[in-house]
């Protein structure tokens, strides 16, 4: 009769961890620091105001449906922070690499070619954010005489959002050139 092995107590033998042979260095310069520090304030910034964006709906909703009377200033507000929080979100998912790119297809090139397009890549990106700061510093200059009626404030502010962004977009974009330039990486503020 077949009797079962007993179980071997032997050391466990594992696989090597297999890590990113394409994985650069933490960038370390103290510009990256204060990128860092930077990109961090500004999700902070659009957390704080998505939460006053949720209070402001919550207000409209129960002066609607509660009081059948709804404050005229929440829907200009909710609108406002919208416009800010995309363009905060946006700038910070420019530096931790949260937007979206075609990494697969860039791992795939050899060596030689894969640093080339990546700072091809991130100077694509500063020139999206040159043209986004400009074009809102034009909207932000024309419409500034202009008062918004619900909120009293310039309309310009609308536009001030997109000249907030491009710029943060320029500034992290450059930080990732210089790291690739370097050899390093740059490290996602939120670690």
């Amino acid at each position: 009769m077949n009797t079962p092995s007993p179980i071997q107590t032997g050391p466990i033998e594992t696989a090597p961890i297999k890590t990113d042979p394409h994985r650069r260095p933490q960038a370390a310069l103290f510009v990256n620091r204060i990128f860092a520090v930077i990109s961090k304030v500004s999700l902070m910034i659009a957390i704080v105001g998505l939460i006053v964006l949720i209070l402001a709906v919550q207000v409209q909703v129960v002066g609607r449906y509660v009081f059948n009377d709804t404050p005229t200033w929440t829907e200009a507000l909710a609108l406002q922070l919208v416009l800010y929080i995309t363009a905060l979100g946006v700038a910070v998912g420019v530096r931790d690499a949260g937007h979206i790119g075609l990494d697969s297809m860039v791992a795939l090139l050899p060596d030689w070619m894969r640093l080339k397009v990546e700072i091809l890549i991130h100077v694509l990106v500063a020139v999206f954010g040159t043209v986004m700061a400009w074009a809102g510093w034009i909207w932000t200059r024309m419409k500034w005489s202009e008062l918004d009626p619900m909120l009293g404030i310039p309309e310009g502010v609308d536009y001030l959002a997109l000249v907030i962004a491009g710029v943060l977009i320029v500034m992290f974009s450059v930080e990732h050139i210089l790291a690739l330039l370097r050899g390093e990486e740059v490290v996602p503020s939120w670690h």
